[in-house]
């Protein structure tokens, strides 16, 4: 019941989306009907375009994600934990941070050209920042109680990491992953759109220069599709992981 209800809304949006497309858009080459775009849908996922764009755009998300996570976390920690390495390097973080990701394609595009690795670079650069802000902003918060402990039981740097800072910080952590996510994706649909000849944000840009508006609604959608299936899978990875926390505890 409860999932009719919340079908509800779309179903008469759509729905609405239909008629109105059908009569007052008819000639135009701007909109096409739902219907229409759920037959072009049908066409790409048959000849496999669907998949292979997919596919691209999902292993440059998860490899930039991978690359700008791991870096902004380690030194989210570091600059966390050590207040004077926070001071020393926080006019550097505050005049990089805002520089916008897609600002560095061209730049991207001269060093690597075009591809995966172009691709990658930018959206490591977009994640970088919101996990190593979230990071540092976590491991500020840990109990000090807890530092107390790993420095009287004299643990190595690696085994204070693993066995103390990153438990507690886990949590906290998993929100930045969500919102990293996020923008992992929208950056490489963008980049995608903007100079890189492949994936599905180059599938929506040649769809709408071919005048094709149901196949270019075809893909806005499905890109909708994966984005919420990936913040899906995170919150569901969040809620396993604090539940293991809990069991363990």
């Amino acid at each position: 019941m409860k999932v009719l209800r919340a079908l509800a809304v779309p179903a008469v949006l759509l729905l609405a989306f239909e008629l109105y497309a059908r009569q007052v858009g008819a000639q135009s080459d701007a909109i096409a009907p739902p219907s229409a775009a759920l037959r072009a849908f049908g066409r790409a996922l048959a000849d496999g375009s669907l998949w292979q764009a997919t596919a691209f755009t999902l292993g440059a998300t998860a490899l930039g994600l991978l690359i700008g996570a791991a870096g902004g976390v380690l030194l989210g920690i570091v600059l966390g934990l050590v207040p004077r390495a926070a001071r020393a390097s926080f006019l550097s973080i505050e005049v990089l941070r805002p520089v916008p990701s897609v600002a560095l394609i061209p730049l991207a595009m001269l060093v690597f050209g075009f591809g995966l690795t172009m691709e990658v670079s930018v959206i490591a650069f977009a994640t970088f920042w919101p996990m190593l802000v979230l990071a540092q902003a976590a491991a500020r918060q840990i109990e000090p109680r807890l530092l107390e402990v790993a420095a009287a039981l004299q643990l190595s740097p690696v085994s204070r990491l693993t066995q103390i800072v990153i438990p507690a910080m886990l949590p906290r952590l998993f929100v930045a992953l969500r919102l990293g996510v996020a923008i992992a994706l929208v950056v490489a649909v963008t980049v995608e759109i903007a100079a890189n000849p492949h994936g599905m944000g180059y599938a929506i840009m040649i769809a709408q220069q071919s005048l094709d508006p149901a196949l270019m609604l075809a893909w806005l959608f499905w890109t909708g599709v994966v984005g919420y299936a990936i913040n899906a899978g995170a919150l569901a990875l969040q809620h396993a992981a604090t539940r293991r926390m809990g069991a363990l505890a």
